[in-house]
Parts: structure tokens; sequence; C-alpha cells
């Protein structure tokens, strides 16, 4: 039987009559990430303004122990750490299929208009129409409707990264205006209702959005999996993509409708968390290098700065606690001003 060579960076791993290519880099970066992320969630559930410690979470998280340690773990903390980990991931690779798809590291839910959509229509489900409409479903519709706005405008996905970045910028801004506008003429006590969704928190977060948010994602990710795969092609032009046999137009769509379905229904859960979607891809690509679409591993760098956002908000000014929003803008603030100052446009590989 001949034995045929792996391309370098690889591993040919053979189960029975499959034979699967394994990027080794990519492996070991996924691995490291998930190591961190359980790292992340271990201090999420110990850390805080009643310290409870890593084995005693531990126990509590199955309900033994202390019942004030039971209380903390279970009923305060468990629920952020299930919302931040579900949200994290969803913008994660909500920002790795937006980037690809218009070949620029700029093009997140964010900055091209869908997490201002989502934000906007959520708040209106709260404070602007019948409290029987769930934000998690209105936020769904924004982020459609501000997606396809942006690929109406820009002359379709990824015909030109700038152009879908610039012109989701407006739809983002001229949504985000809705969004002030209905705060600032909403009843005080729907006002503070609809805030949380406006600023970026995990702090009780309904457990139905949640809910729906992980059977959402469960869906989700491994067909934006195997869309990254096809993604891949899409780096060369469009007639060479074609060539290798990938249809074109249909993976765009595909691309841009899951990155709509993961980024809408977790702005409904954790509000428009700043910049999570930019710094976790790149942060993906340089831990599991330039070789593919880290859809994955991009997903796992959203949690982890998700809950480590989170838990640093819980803690750093104790007992205030700083919206989980405002920490991940801060954290990716200077990267997208470092990212818009480089010496030269920079698109993905």
């Amino acid at each position: 039987m001949t034995t045929i060579p792996s391309p370098a960076g690889t591993r040919l791993l053979r189960l029975r009559n499959l034979t699967v290519l394994v990027p080794v880099r990519a492996a070991v970066g996924c691995t490291l990430l998930a190591a961190l992320l359980v790292v992340a969630a271990a201090a999420a559930l110990s850390v805080g303004t009643a310290s409870v410690g890593p084995l005693r979470s531990l126990a509590a998280l199955v309900g033994v122990g202390d019942a004030a340690d039971v209380l903390v773990v279970q009923r305060l903390r468990l629920p952020r750490l299930q919302a931040g980990l579900l949200v994290g991931t969803a913008l994660g690779v909500s920002g790795c299929l937006m980037q690809t798809l218009a070949r620029n590291r700029l093009a997140t839910p964010g900055t091209v208009g869908i997490d201002d959509g989502a934000t906007a229509f959520a708040v209106a489900s709260v404070v602007g129409v019948s409290t029987s409409l769930l934000p998690s479903g209105m936020a769904l519709v924004g982020a459609a409707t501000a997606a396809a706005l942006a690929l109406a405008l820009a002359g379709g996905a990824g015909t030109s990264g700038y152009r879908f970045v610039v012109v989701g910028l407006g739809v983002g801004a001229v949504l985000g205006a809705v969004t002030n506008l209905l705060l600032v003429r909403a009843p005080i006590d729907a006002a503070n209702a609809a805030f949380p969704w406006a600023v970026g928190s995990l702090n009780a977060r309904p457990a139905l959005p949640v809910t729906l948010l992980g059977v959402g994602l469960a869906g989700c990710l491994p067909l934006a999996v195997l869309v990254g795969h096809r993604l891949t092609a899409l780096r060369f032009p469009d007639t060479v993509a074609a060539g290798l046999g990938v249809r074109v137009r249909a993976v765009r769509l595909a691309a841009l409708a899951l990155a709509v379905v993961c980024a809408g229904p977790a702005v409904a859960v954790g509000g428009p968390l700043g910049l999570v979607a930019l710094v976790a891809p790149e942060a993906a690509r340089r831990v599991c290098g330039p070789r593919g679409v880290p859809v994955l591993s991009s997903g796992l760098a959203g949690a982890v700065l998700v809950l480590l956002a989170d838990t640093a908000g819980r803690t750093v000014a104790a007992p205030v606690e700083v919206p989980v929003g405002l920490v991940t803008s801060i954290v990716g603030g200077p990267y997208l001003v470092w990212l818009l100052l480089s010496s030269r446009p920079r698109r993905l590989p």
C-alpha cells in the first residue's frame, strides 16, 4: 500500500475508511484555547465579592458543600457563565464569518450595523411595542434587516470589502440613533428595563433567550465550520473559486445568514458587547495560524474574552459592577485604533 505524504504542517488521521487531514498548529491552538476557556470558567465561578475557592466552587456546582457556596455558584454565577459562554462563542463565530466574507478585518457584526440593528429592535420590543414580543426574536429581525440594508447598498456581499464596511457603519449609525431616540422618549421604567440591551450586560439574563441562543448555536456552529471550509476558497478571485467548484454566491449568502443568526440572539442576550467579534478572530488567527478560516477557534477566543471581561467587571471596581460591554470596549478599542492606523490596509491572508 502506497503511503501518501501529508502536506507540511498537517497530519493524516485514518479512521477505518475515513481519512482526515488535520492542521497541526490549528489543532494545538484550539486545544490551548479550550484549556484557557476552562481556566476562565473556573475564575468566573470562583472570583467575586464572595470568594469561593476552585475546589469549593466545583463542589457547589454539583450541589455539594456549604449552602452559601451553592447559592452563590448555582444561582448567581452559573447563569452568567452560561450566558457569557454562549454570547462570546456566537460573536466570535459571527465575526470570523463576516471578516472572511468581506475580505476585511474591520468587517464585524458591530462595524457593519448588525449589532446596532439587533439592539434597536430589541430595545423597541421593550419600550416601543407590546411586551409579548421577545427581545431575542426582535433582535434577530433587526440583525437581518441591518445586514440586508448593508448588503443591498454595498452592491453584494464581499464585492468590495471596504465599501461593505463603510456602508455598514452608516446603517449602524442610523440604527444607533433610533436606539437612543427610543430610550430618551421611553418612560423611565421601560428605559431602565431596556438599558442592559443598549450597554451590554450579563447580569440577570432571562433564561428563555439564553436557551434559544444555545439551541441556535448548537445548530449553527457545525454549519459555520462547514461554510468556513468553503470560505477558504473565496480568498481567491471569484473566477478561481468558481473553477474550484465553489458556488460563490450560495456560500456568501450562507455565511451572511449564519453570521446574522449567531449575532442577533447573542446581542439579545448580552447586548452589543463592543468589539468582541473584532478581537476574537484575530486572536484565533494568531494562535492557530493563517491557514484556513478559524471558525471554531474564533468561537473559543470569543468565549474566553467575554468570560474574562465579565469577571473583571464584577471584581475590579467591586462592589460597583462595570458592565461587560464597557470592559470589552476598553479592551477592543486600542486594537481597533491600531488596526486603523496601520501603515497599509490589512486584508485576510
